[in-house]
């Protein structure tokens, strides 16, 4: 198969370097909005050859992943309106998918059935295609939102590819994946984005963080993801996202009211459901959980 990857970043990298790994891909070319980036990969092995293009990059494909942040994706899809050859799957690794799914339905048009939705649930704590791994997906989930147009050959296709990676594959509505991300995932990368900042902008923030241990470390992680990615994430699913903010907020009152008065019995019980639910979910004490 030849795969045309359009954005060399660590998802995009991971990608091209397992399916090759796999057996799922044999030649791969890259594309991406800073071609200093496709060159990397170049250098890299990961790719074959850089295109300073969409259409060149796509001309010969047999299959085309859109590993760019979401918020650039939908300026790709319409170039795909044009240029995409009428044999190649079309597919994504994007976190979001209502908007996107909505962008693909207009700017695809008849080759919209060729549109394969999907979100693999991996990531790392560093961005950008030097710390691809063919390892990443590895045990984690990948999500497909496919819709009633989606050709099952085609689904299939890209299902099978995750899954000789050695992930495990999910189907689900792209409503329900929104929702369920905007909790798990989106959510607590802007809870560990505006930790690090609020601490970081005191007068005295860089005394604390030279102190700060541990729990700080997991909890922040993911701060170091690429901001421009998760801008985007946050912004293309603004409407599940900004219902659990205000969830969020409503719980952070009452640790507030709790707090402010003493009551030890409050903070415990809610302490105690919190651990007694995270030790049941047998993620392990240490962190290092996949996060996209």
């Amino acid at each position: 198969m030849n795969l045309a990857l359009l954005g060399c970043g660590l998802l995009g990298g991971s990608l091209a370097a397992a399916w090759r790994q796999s057996g799922c891909a044999e030649r791969v070319t890259g594309y991406d909005l800073v071609a200093e980036r496709a060159q990397c990969a170049v250098a890299l092995g990961i790719v074959d050859r850089a295109a300073t293009t969409v259409a060149d990059a796509v001309a010969h494909a047999d299959c085309i992943v859109l590993a760019t942040p979401v918020g650039s994706m939908g300026s790709l899809l319409r170039e795909l309106g044009r240029h995409a050859p009428a044999q190649a799957v079309i597919t994504d690794v994007g976190s979001t998918k209502v908007e996107l799914i909505a962008q693909a339905r207009v700017a695809l048009g008849e080759a919209f059935v060729r549109f394969v939705p999907a979100h693999p649930i991996a990531g790392g704590a560093l961005p950008g295609i030097e710390h691809a791994s063919a390892n990443l997906f590895q045990g984690c989930w990948v999500i497909t939102t496919p819709q009633e147009q989606t050709r099952s050959d085609l689904l299939e296709r890209v299902e099978t590819n995750w899954v000789a990676c050695g992930a495990r594959v999910e189907r689900m509505s792209a409503q329900e994946h929104d929702r369920i991300f905007a909790a798990v995932s989106h959510l607590p990368h802007l809870l560990a984005f505006a930790l690090v900042h609020q601490v970081a902008s005191q007068p005295d923030g860089e005394r604390k963080l030279r102190f700060a241990g541990a729990g700080f470390r997991d909890f922040t992680r993911i701060a170091a993801g690429d901001p421009a990615m998760w801008r985007d994430i946050a912004l293309a699913n603004r409407s599940a996202l900004g219902a659990e903010l205000t969830q969020f907020r409503r719980h952070l009152e009452e640790l507030q009211s709790a707090v402010d008065s003493g009551d030890a019995s409050a903070l415990e019980r809610i302490f105690a459901q919190a651990s007694q639910v995270r030790r049941a979910q047998g993620f392990g004490a240490g962190g290092g959980d996949h996060d996209e």
